[in-house]
């Protein structure tokens, strides 16, 4: 999972953009190909906030990338550029954050319409580098993970069992634990349900 750029951008009432401020983290790409990128990925930027309706969140796929943008209903705009394994409900979290900090940060409106205004806000930097790990970003993120890890946990338990040729049966018949009547329970479950095993 990686996350590629982050950009700030303003989309005034005609549908023009204008980029207010990015950042960028491409030490993935070969030295001399980073230039080209950069250029395309605020390209890219631009052009999915021109087609993306106001108040109106979309992802789209561009090859092996996806392009998460959020235009609000006052025009302000950010694009998340990542991998297509970075999670769709982090980058959009992202996407608020980043906004409402852009709106906190720089609250004249005025400001927002001025071509290449080139702000220089360093928090896009460190949430670029903060969210590069949606589990340690998002607290959301970090508990579906641990969930999902209890999980693995618990099926590699019981395939242990099983690894070790031990039958339910026969822990059942040797279980001082259970009472005579829920060991009947048991087997009358088991006979039960045998018909509707599928080998």
């Amino acid at each position: 999972m990686k996350l590629y750029c982050i950009q700030v951008l303003y989309k005034n009432g005609e549908g023009r953009v204008n980029s207010l401020s990015a950042s960028h983290e491409l030490s993935s790409f070969g030295y001399f190909q980073r230039a080209s990128v950069k250029e395309f990925m605020d390209f890219t930027s631009k052009i999915i906030t021109e087609r993306t309706m106001i108040a109106t969140r979309a992802s789209v796929k561009e090859q092996d990338y996806i392009c998460h943008v959020y235009v609000r209903s006052d025009g302000l705009a950010g694009v998340v550029i990542g991998d297509h394994e970075y999670p769709k409900r982090v980058a959009h979290t992202l996407l608020n954050k980043v906004l409402d900090t852009f709106e906190s940060q720089v609250p004249n409106k005025s400001e927002w319409s001025k071509p290449n205004s080139g702000l220089n806000l360093p928090y896009l930097s460190e949430h670029l580098t903060k969210y590069q790990d949606p589990k340690q970003a998002d607290a959301m993120t970090k508990i579906q993970h641990e969930l999902d890890e209890t999980k693995i946990i618990l099926h590699n338990t019981i395939e242990a069992l099983l690894e070790r040729d031990e039958k339910l049966d026969a822990l059942v018949d040797r279980s001082a634990d259970l009472s005579v009547q829920s060991k009947a329970f048991y087997k009358t479950a088991r006979k039960t349900n045998s018909c509707c095993v599928i080998l």
